[in-house]
């Protein structure tokens, strides 16, 4: 037809071979090497095949050889070179380009060079200079601006992300979706939740993917006033559980993390389709409300189905069955994981199996199996190694999780804390004291234990360990005096083993009465019906005095309890805990 030197068509032509995956060599090179006067546009597609399929190197080779023959770049040759820079995370190549479209010149007010210039900065980790190329760019569109508040978020500056989003003159559904997940990825559901309140204010698109970052939220804090409006908005929405699997997933883990397993399962049981999203997320919901034999029985269930198990379910069960106690269970999954069903155990597997036998007191079993792993064991598995120690009291083992754990993660306190109470329940004070020396010189500082309960209209109220701001202190603490008086009375005795501080008994049971979870069940006990569900939600691990409190609790007043911990769920009824005091 007359076209072999249509530089328009070979252009199209090398684009959609390269979208295809079709090699650029030899034929899209060979037909690139037809043409006798390429333009730049079609020198571009060349350059932008192999920065796509590689290798980058021959991406500049071709840059150079265009320039050597006279043919000046168009704002797509930088786009496809910042590009490849970012995918590969070869920032020294991309400020030679980045040079290259100021000595050219012409390019700085180009946004489509700008917006991919920022995006190589960000995926190469120089965020700085990503927000330098931004703050310099003439003209920016919402792509621009959301790039970086993404990038914020990922590193966790929320503050910069805020105040980036604050300055958007046309705030979209996507730059909105940035802000809500960053918030809930970064642990601060309160803010995600009230930026999605004015998202839906100011009347901007719901999809899925902000559905799911303002679940996570949900899930975070247990509320259930915000679980409940949430889920209607996605059912308003047209992404109700019952249609969106990736929703229903969400939602599952959600009503689960505030305590209610019965809706999550509700919500799984009414779902059209599943897949091993929400399969995984009701058995790791039954795993973590203490219910073993359900989580069990529903794995089996999906292994009848199509689905198949991913990691996440083997968390799942072998999880239920460390809450359990189920040791020979546990082990069979764990062993015909790979065989069975071709998942190969992580880490965190064998951190499952470390908590299981470390649970059920089998620490030398377990610190055998951490000495067998393939992988080098990570926190989590030394982790749970410490916790096991602290449960059966072997400050030997105990030393030896936590000298991995001091040089995994040197500035976490926790472990610090951890070894410091099995320390002194074994009655070691110089020990103790050696290694509160030791944090003071670290300036390593205790996070105070922190529960939250939701009153009246769902209001939720914070407690912090000897918090006395509370307007209502007063008469909290009146209500706790109260309370410990009949417990009294039913045989209840404070732990004082609990208090690891080498204080008198006396100052002993006057920390105990002021844990967090204790003002928070007053609170609850003084503002809600008789007769009500009290549920309380905490940061750190419920302590052992505590947990007697509880079960004495709920038989005095006739209340079930519920309390979510950093580790599981508690259900406190008629004087007994779901845990089944194996916790």
């Amino acid at each position: 037809m007359g076209l072999e030197q249509c530089c328009y068509v070979f252009t199209k032509l090398i684009r959609i071979l390269t979208r295809l995956d079709v090699p650029v060599h030899p034929y899209p090179y060979l037909v690139f090497q037809q043409v006798k006067y390429p333009n730049p546009f079609l020198w571009t597609a060349l350059i932008r095949g192999y920065a796509i399929q590689g290798p980058l190197s021959e991406s500049v080779v071709l840059y150079n050889r265009m320039r050597r023959e006279g043919t000046g770049p168009v704002s797509f040759t930088f786009s496809a070179l910042f590009k490849a820079c970012g995918a590969v995370l070869d920032v020294n190549l991309g400020r030679q380009i980045h040079a290259q479209t100021i000595v050219i010149g012409g390019f700085a007010s180009d946004l489509y060079v700008g917006n991919t210039m920022i995006d190589m900065y960000v995926k190469c980790g120089f965020l700085n200079c990503g927000r330098k190329v931004f703050e310099e760019m003439g003209e920016r569109d919402v792509v621009s601006w959301t790039e970086l508040i993404v990038a914020y978020a990922k590193h966790g500056d929320m503050d910069s992300a805020g105040e980036l989003f604050q300055g958007l003159p046309v705030k979209d559904m996507v730059a909105w979706t940035a802000m809500v997940t960053g918030y809930a990825q970064n642990a601060r559901p309160r803010e995600a939740l009230q930026c999605f309140e004015k998202m839906q204010e100011v009347g901007v698109e719901t999809d899925d993917v902000t559905l799911v970052g303002v679940i996570s939220a949900c899930a975070q804090l247990g509320a259930a006033k915000y679980a409940n409006w949430v889920r209607d908005v996605a059912e308003k929405s047209g992404f109700g559980p019952t249609e969106n699997v990736v929703v229903g997933s969400a939602l599952i883990d959600m009503y689960s993390k505030c305590g209610s397993v019965e809706e999550a399962y509700k919500i799984f049981e009414g779902m059209k389709e599943r897949n091993v999203f929400s399969y995984s997320s009701m058995i790791v919901g039954f795993a973590m409300h203490g219910c073993a034999h359900a989580a069990m029985q529903l794995f089996h269930e999906m292994l009848k189905t199509e689905t198949k198990p991913n990691k996440v379910t083997f968390i799942g069960v072998l999880t239920a069955c460390s809450h359990a106690g189920l040791v020979e269970q546990g082990r069979q999954l764990f062993l015909t994981m790979d065989k069975c069903f071709g998942v190969a155990p992580s880490a965190d597997h064998y951190a499952c199996m470390v908590d299981l036998l470390g649970r059920a007191g089998q620490l030398e079993e377990a610190l055998e199996l951490v000495g067998t792993m393939p992988m080098e064991p990570h926190g989590g598995v030394w982790g749970a190694l410490l916790g096991a120690c602290r449960i059966h009291g072997n400050p030997d083992i105990a030393q030896i999780a936590a000298n991995h754990l001091f040089e995994l993660e040197p500035n976490r306190i926790g472990n610090y804390i951890l070894l410091s109470n099995i320390y002194a329940s074994a009655g070691r004070w110089d020990d103790v004291s050696s290694l509160r020396k030791l944090m003071r010189k670290k300036g390593l500082k205790k996070n105070p234990g922190c529960s939250w309960v939701e009153a009246k209209k769902g209001v939720i109220h914070e407690f912090y360990a000897g918090d006395t701001s509370h307007p209502k202190s007063i008469e909290i603490k009146q209500t706790l005096d109260d309370l410990l008086d009949i417990l009294k009375a039913h045989g209840y005795q404070p732990i004082l083993s609990s208090v690891t501080y080498d204080v008198s008994n006396e100052e002993k049971r006057r920390i105990l009465m002021s844990h967090s979870e204790k003002l928070a069940l007053a609170y609850g006990l003084l503002s809600t019906d008789a007769g009500c569900l009290i549920k309380i939600m905490k940061n750190v691990r419920i302590c052992e005095d505590c947990h007697a409190f509880m079960c004495s609790a709920s038989q005095a007043t006739g209340r079930e309890i519920v309390i979510r911990d950093n580790v599981r769920f508690h259900h406190f009824h008629d004087g007994a805990c779901s845990c089944g005091n194996f916790w």
